[in-house]
C-alpha cells in the first residue's frame, strides 16, 4: 500500500464512527512491537521485508540495543475495508515491568487494546497486570495469539496437541477475565446494599449472604475471548502471517458448501465433520477423528511448514500454485526457510488484513464511548457522578457525543510528556531546497573556488602571514579573509547559528494527548486544571452565565491559561504539523511544557473537572543519589532533573534534608535508562551516582518464646535477658523511669510536666489496613484540624461512609483488653499525619480523637490542654519519622499516651501570677474572660520567667515526647522491615537448579512454582529482599546463559527475623554459636549500611579479633 499523505489523514480524523484508537498490551518479549511493525508495514510505512527486524515503534538505541520497548509510541494507520475506510490509531506500549507506568498513559488515551499472548509462555503475571489495567479504564480488549510457529518448530507439537494447547491458553485468559467480572459485579452489589443500609426507615436486614447473587443475572458472555466470537486472532507476526476463523469459514463455506454462519461457530470447539453426509456433529462418532479447527486450518499450516523446512520443492510449488500466489525468484532460491515461509505466508494469510478487520468489528469508536467510563474519568478522589455541580454533569453529554461544532466544549486530557530533539520537529526539519536557492549556492561555491584559486597563486611569503592560514581552519573549511567576497558568503550561515543555539536547549516537550470533546485548533486559548482543581470552587467564584475572555477571569487555584501552539499528528518516529484535530483523535501538543508537569486536563469550560489520576503497577523504590563531577556543573544537574520528572511519568526527583538529589526509579532498568537520559539528552554533564539507598522500616514484636536454637526459654534464659535488661537500663539517661511492663516517663527540662508512654506492636492486618487507606487518613486528618481552625466544608456523604467502614474495619481486628475503647481514642497517625503508625490517648485529663475533633471537659483545663496537644502530636510524628535503630520511618507501632501531668507548671504559674498580679486583678482575670494558652502566660514587661532557658513549654514537650517514644521503642524487642519484590522466573527444567542457587545466594525464598501445561517450562514466583536485588537479573541471566529472566515488582515490607542486637545468653547459644557469634547477623549488616550512609556512629570493631600473629618460620 502506498503511504497515505498528511491530507489524507486529516480527512479520516473527522469522521469518529471510523476512529479506532487501540493500544497493544502484552507481557515483555512476547511480539508486540513486531506485530506493531507488520500493521505499519501495511501501509507502506516500511518495507514488508523489514517487518519484526526493524522495529519501527522503538526509536531510542537503547530500545534497540536491549530488544525490549521502553516508552509507549503512537502512530496513526489506514485501513480500507470495501467501501469503509477507517483511521487507526495505534499505541505500542512497554511489556517491562519497570515500565509499567507507560502502559497506564497509553490505556488512558484508548477505547479498546489488542492482549498479546505467546503461545509457549502462555498467561504470564504481566499480561495479568496489562489485562486488569484495561479493565480498571473500561476498555473493550481483543486477544492476539502470536508465536504460533514456535509450536510447530520448536516444540514439535502435532496439530492435535497444538489445539489442545491453544484452548488452555484461551481458558486461562478467560479464567482471569471472569475473576475480574466477578469481582467488580460483587463490588458493585456490596455498594448498593451499603447505600440501601445507609438510606432512612431501613430495618435491619437478614445477615445470610448468597455471594452468587447478582452474577446469574448479569450477562457477561461478550467478556470472553472465543475464536468465534470473531475476538481472537492466530497470528506468527515475525513470518508476516495471521487469521481468525472468520478467512476460513469464507473459504470453505464454497469448497464443502456448508453455510458460512455454521462455519463461524463449529471451527473452533469439539466439531467434527462427516464428509460424506457434508454435515457436522457434535461428537466424534468415528472415534480418532479430529476437530475442524484442526483438520481444515491447522493441518495446512503445518503441511505448508513441513514442506519448506525439508526444503521439498514440488511439494511447495503445489501448495503455492494450489494458492495461486506468486513467489519471486529470490525468496524462491533463498537458502533461509524462515524468507520462504514468510514470502508465502504473508500473502496466503496477511496478519495485517486479519488484526485489522477485527480490530475495526469488534473494537469500539470513539462514539461508543460507556456513560460509566465518562462517569468514573469525571469522579476524582471519594467523590460520585451525583454529588458533581450540574453545569459539571452536563459535560456527560459533550463526551458521548464527541461533538465537533463551535458550542461543544473542548475537552483534552495529557497523559503524559514525552522529550523530542527540537531538530526533529516539523518547523525545524530541513526542507528542501528551490531552483533558485539551489542556482544562488552553485554561483556562491564558483565564486569561492575562484578566490581559493587566486589566493594559492598570490606571493608565498606575504600570503600566509597575512592570512593567518585562515583558509585552512576557518570554521567552514572554505572562506578566506578578504571584504566583499567574505560578506557576500556569510549570507547562507544562519541556518548553523540557529542550530547552535538550539543545542544548548534542544530537547522539547511535546504533551501525549487525546481529544474528547470539541475541536482543538491551534492558537486558542485553553484552561489547564490540576489534579486538585475543584469546579465548585470556580463557580462559587465566578457567577452563572459569564463570559469574559479566559485571561480577565478572576484567580482560581489550580487552573491556569494556555495556549495551543502546535498541534501535531503522532507518526512513530516522526511529526506532522496539524491546523486542529477533531474530537476522538490522539495527538501531539507542543508548547506545554511550562504548565503541565506530567499529566493534566485541559478544557475551554471550567465547569469540568479534572480526570481521575492514572493508576500506575510499579511503585518507585530503588533510589539513588546525584551529584555532577565537577561542582560548578550542579545547575545543569538540577535543570537535568526537572527536565527528566517532567518526561517520565513514573520517576520521582527528590532533594533531600541531607541536600542531596535523589532519583527514585522503579528498578534498575528504569534506573539505566534515566542515568542514561540525564547523561546524554538533559543534564549533557559526567555525574556520580551511590550505591542505591535502600529503604528499611523498624518496628517492634512481641517477646519471642523460643531461643536462636528453637529451645524453649526457661528461667536461664529469664535471668540472662533480665541481666542484660538491666545493663540496657543503667543505659537510660537521668530522669526517664521505665517500669517491667515497658511503660516510659519522661519529664520535660524544666520538671514542670511529666509524659508516661508505652509502645505496642500493631497486628499486620491493621498494619496493611492503614498502608492501603493513607489517602482516606489523610482526609480524616484534614477534617479533624478544620473544625478547630474554623473552616472547611463539610465531607461528602461517600467520604463520610468510607470514614465509617474504616473505623469498622479496625474495631474488627483490635479486639482484646488491651485494645479496649483504642479505636476510639486514636489521637494521630503518623509519620506525615498518614502513616501506618497509631498514637492513642488515654490520658485521664484530656480526651482527643481523630473522628471527632478535640473533645473534653469543658472550661480552662480542656482549653490548656487543648493549646498543648499539637505539640504531643508533632513529637509523636518526629519520633515515628526516624527511629531509634538507623533513623527510618517505624511502621507497625501503636504508641500509647497513658498520662500526661502538667500540675507542677500550673502550681508554678499561679504562684507567679499571685506574686506579679494585684489580687483584685487576678481574681478577675480568672473569672471572666476567655482562658490564656498555658505557654503564653509568662510574666508581663518582658520578665522572665523561671523556665525561660529551657525554651517555651510547647517546644520542651515536642522534644520529650521523641524521646518518650524512642525509649518506649528501645524497651522492646526491636526488629528491622525490608521491602520485598515479588519475583516471577520462566525457566526451563535443566536451569531451575541454577536459578534456585541464585535465589537462596541472595536470601530469596520461593513461594510458587508449577509447570506450564504441555511445555518443559516453569513458572516460579519468588520473594526476593530489595537490598539483595541489585545484579540479580544480571546474574541469573548469565548463569542461566539466557535461559531465565526475572521480573520484579515491588510487593510488601516484611519483618526480618534476626534481632540486631542479639548475643548468645544459654548454654545451647554458646555452644551453637561460640563465645564471640560472629556468624553474619543479616539484620545487623543492614542496620550498620544504613547508618554509615547517614554519617551515624557504628559500633563495629575495626580489629575483630587481636590475636598476636606469628610467622611460619616461628612456628616450627
Amino acid at each position: 500500500m502506498v503511504p497515505n499523505s498528511l491530507e489524507k489523514m486529516v480527512q479520516l480524523q473527522r469522521n469518529p464512527a471510523n476512529i479506532r484508537n487501540i493500544c497493544v498490551l502484552a507481557h515483555v518479549d512476547h511480539g508486540k512491537t513486531t506485530l506493531a511493525d507488520c500493521l505499519i508495514s501495511s501501509n507502506g510505512i516500511i518495507s514488508s521485508r523489514l517487518a519484526g527486524k526493524l522495529r519501527y515503534m522503538d526509536s531510542r538505541e537503547d530500545e534497540q540495543v536491549r530488544g525490549i520497548t521502553m516508552k509507549s509510541s503512537a502512530i496513526s494507520l489506514h485501513y480500507a475495508q470495501g467501501a469503509e475506510e477507517y483511521l487507526i490509531n495505534l499505541i505500542d506500549s512497554p511489556g517491562h515491568v519497570d515500565f509499567s507506568s507507560e502502559v497506564s498513559t497509553a490505556v488512558r488515551l484508548c477505547d479498546g487494546c489488542i492482549i498479546v499472548v505467546d503461545a509457549v509462555e502462555g498467561v504470564c503475571p504481566q499480561t495479568q497486570a496489562v489485562l486488569r489495567q484495561a479493565w480498571l479504564e473500561n476498555i473493550r480488549p481483543v486477544l492476539v495469539i502470536n508465536k504460533i510457529d514456535r509450536l510447530i518448530v520448536e516444540l514439535k507439537f502435532t496439530p492435535q496437541e497444538a489445539y489442545s494447547h491453544l484452548k488452555n491458553i484461551l481458558e486461562q485468559i478467560n479464567a482471569l477475565t471472569g475473576t475480574l467480572f466477578t469481582s467488580k459485579v460483587l463490588e458493585e452489589r456490596a455498594e448498593r446494599e451499603s447505600e440501601a443500609h445507609g438510606a432512612p426507615g431501613a430495618g435491619p436486614a437478614e445477615q445470610v449472604y448468597d455471594w452468587s447473587a447478582g452474577l446469574e443475572d448479569t450477562d457477561d458472555s461478550h467478556l470472553y475471548f472465543s475464536p468465534d466470537q470473531g475476538n481472537v486472532v492466530f497470528t506468527s507476526a515475525i513470518d508476516g502471517w495471521g487469521f481468525g476463523i472468520e478467512h476460513f469459514a469464507q473459504i470453505y463455506s464454497q469448497k464443502i458448501g456448508i453455510k458460512k454462519e455454521v462455519l463461524l461457530k463449529t471451527l473452533w470447539g469439539d466439531y467434527y465433520i462427516n464428509m460424506k453426509a457434508k454435515r457436522i456433529m457434535k461428537v466424534d462418532q468415528a472415534k480418532g477423528r479430529k476437530p475442524l479447527f484442526v483438520q481444515l486450518i491447522l493441518e495446512n499450516i503445518w503441511s505448508l511448514y513441513d514442506a519448506v523446512l525439508k526444503k521439498d520443492k514440488e511439494k511447495i510449488d503445489k501448495i503455492v500454485a494450489s494458492l495461486g500466489l506468486k513467489i519471486g525468484a529470490r525468496e524462491a532460491r533463498h537458502s533461509d526457510p524462515k524468507v520462504q515461509i514468510s514470502a508465502i505466508c504473508s500473502q496466503w494469510l496477511p496478519v495485517s488484513q486479519a488484526v485489522l478487520a477485527m480490530v475495526c468489528q469488534k473494537l469500539p469508536s470513539p462514539l461508543d464511548m460507556t456513560p460509566e467510563r465518562v462517569e468514573k474519568l469525571m469522579c476524582s478522589g471519594s467523590q460520585t457522578f451525583d454529588s458533581l455541580p450540574p453545569e459539571t454533569q452536563a459535560l456527560k453529554a459533550a463526551f458521548m457525543k464527541c461533538g465537533s461544532e463551535e458550542a461543544d466544549p473542548v475537552i483534552i486530557f495529557v497523559s503524559k510528556m514525552f522529550a523530542v530533539d527540537a531538530k526533529a520537529l516539523p518547523q525545524n526539519r530541513p526542507r528542501p531546497l528551490t531552483q533558485e536557492e539551489i542556482a544562488q549556492r552553485r554561483e556562491q561555491a564558483r565564486q569561492r573556488h575562484a578566490e581559493r584559486l587566486a589566493a594559492a597563486q598570490g606571493p608565498v611569503p606575504a600570503g600566509p602571514a597575512a592570512d593567518g592560514t585562515t583558509p585552512e581552519t576557518s570554521p567552514e573549511g572554505e572562506e578566506p579573509k578578504g571584504g566583499e567576497p567574505q560578506g557576500e558568503s556569510a549570507t547562507p550561515r544562519p541556518a548553523p547559528q540557529e542550530a547552535g543555539g538550539q543545542e544548548t536547549g534542544q530537547e522539547t516537550f511535546v504533551a501525549f494527548a487525546r481529544v474528547f470533546s470539541g475541536v482543538a485548533r491551534r492558537g486558542s486559548k485553553i484552561f489547564v486544571l490540576g489534579p486538585k482543581y475543584s469546579p465548585v470552587e470556580f463557580l462559587q467564584r465566578v457567577p452563572a452565565g459569564f463570559s469574559a475572555p479566559p485571561d480577565e477571569l478572576p484567580a482560581v487555584p489550580h487552573m491556569a491559561c494556555c495556549t495551543l501552539e502546535q498541534l501535531y499528528l503522532l507518526m512513530g518516529r516522526e511529526l506532522q504539523a496539524l491546523e486542529e484535530v477533531p474530537p476522538g483523535n490522539v495527538l501531539g501538543i507542543g508548547g506545554l511544557q511550562d504548565v503541565v508537569l506530567k499529566s493534566a486536563t485541559l478544557c475551554s469550560a471550567p465547569a469540568c473537572p479534572p480526570f481521575i489520576p492514572l493508576s500506575f503497577e510499579a511503585t518507585p523504590i530503588v533510589r539513588v543519589a546525584i551529584e555532577p563531577k565537577h561542582p560548578s556543573e550542579m545547575p545543569q544537574l538540577v535543570r537535568g532533573m526537572k527536565l527528566l520528572n517532567q518526561a517520565d511519568p513514573c520517576v520521582q526527583v527528590l532533594i533531600q534534608e541531607t541536600g542531596e538529589h535523589v532519583l527514585v526509579t522503579a528498578g534498575e532498568i528504569h534506573l539505566q535508562r534515566c542515568l542514561d537520559d540525564l547523561r546524554e539528552r538533559f543534564a549533557k554533564i559526567e555525574i556520580s551516582v551511590s550505591e542505591p539507598i535502600i529503604p528499611f522500616r523498624e518496628t517492634i514484636t512481641k517477646p519471642p518464646r523460643v531461643d536462636m536454637v528453637n529451645e524453649d526459654i526457661g528461667r536461664q534464659q529469664k535471668v540472662a535477658v533480665t541481666r542484660q535488661a538491666r545493663d540496657d537500663h543503667s543505659r537510660v539517661p537521668e530522669g526517664v523511669q521505665v517500669d517491667a511492663d515497658g511503660l516510659v516517663t519522661v519529664t520535660t527540662p524544666n520538671k514542670l510536666a511529666t509524659l508516661s508512654v508505652r509502645a505496642v506492636p500493631l497486628p499486620e492486618e491493621i498494619t496493611r489496613l492503614l498502608e492501603e487507606h493513607s489517602d482516606l487518613i489523610r482526609a480524616l486528618e484534614q477534617l479533624a484540624s478544620s473544625p478547630s481552625e474554623g473552616r472547611g466544608a463539610p465531607p461528602p456523604q461517600r467520604t463520610r461512609e468510607r470514614i465509617r467502614e474504616f473505623k469498622g474495619k479496625l474495631e474488627q481486628h483490635l479486639t482484646g483488653r488491651k485494645w479496649r475503647d483504642a479505636v476510639d481514642r486514636i489521637w494521630s497517625f503518623g509519620p506525615r499525619r498518614c502513616g501506618p503508625n497509631i498514637l492513642v490517648n488515654r490520658s485521664a485529663d484530656f480526651r482527643s480523637s481523630v473522628w471527632a475533633g478535640p473533645a473534653g471537659t469543658a472550661g480552662p483545663e480542656a482549653s490548656r490542654y487543648r493549646d498543648l496537644g499539637n505539640s504531643i502530636v508533632s513529637g509523636f510524628q518526629l519520633a515515628t519519622l526516624a527511629g531509634p535503630l538507623c533513623e527510618e520511618p517505624l511502621m507497625g507501632v501503636c504508641f500509647v499516651l497513658e498520662r500526661w501531668d502538667q500540675s507542677k507548671f500550673e502550681e508554678a504559674g499561679a504562684g507567679e501570677r499571685q506574686s506579679r498580679d494585684p489580687p483584685g486583678e487576678g481574681a478577675g482575670a480568672a473569672e471572666g474572660g476567655p482562658p490564656e494558652p498555658a505557654d503564653r502566660r509568662t510574666a508581663p514587661k518582658g520578665e522572665p520567667a523561671p523556665a525561660d532557658c529551657y525554651g517555651p513549654l510547647s517546644g520542651q514537650l515536642i522534644a520529650t515526647m521523641k524521646e518518650a517514644c524512642r525509649y518506649a521503642l528501645q524497651v522492646k524487642p526491636q526488629r528491622l522491615m525490608a521491602a520485598m519484590y515479588t519475583c516471577d522466573i520462566m525457566a526451563t527444567s535443566d536451569v531451575l537448579g541454577r536459578v534456585y542457587a541464585v535465589l537462596s545466594r541472595r536470601e530469596g525464598r520461593v513461594l510458587q512454582e508449577e509447570m506450564k501445561e504441555g511445555t518443559d517450562v516453569f513458572a516460579i514466583r519468588a520473594a526476593l529482599p530489595v537490598a539483595e536485588s541489585f545484579g540479580f537479573a544480571d546474574e541469573i541471566r548469565k548463569r542461566t546463559s539466557g535461559l531465565a529472566s526475572p521480573q520484579l515488582v515491588f510487593s510488601h515490607w516484611e519483618v526480618i527475623p534476626s534481632d540486631p542486637f542479639w548475643v548468645p545468653t544459654t548454654e545451647e547459644e554458646y555452644l551453637h554459636f561460640g563465645e564471640k557469634a560472629d556468624s553474619e547477623n543479616q539484620a545487623r549488616k543492614y542496620v550498620n549500611a544504613v547508618r554509615r550512609r547517614k554519617g551515624l556512629s557504628v559500633e563495629e570493631k575495626i580489629v575483630e579479633h587481636a590475636e598476636k600473629q606469628r610467622t611460619l618460620s616461628k612456628n616450627k
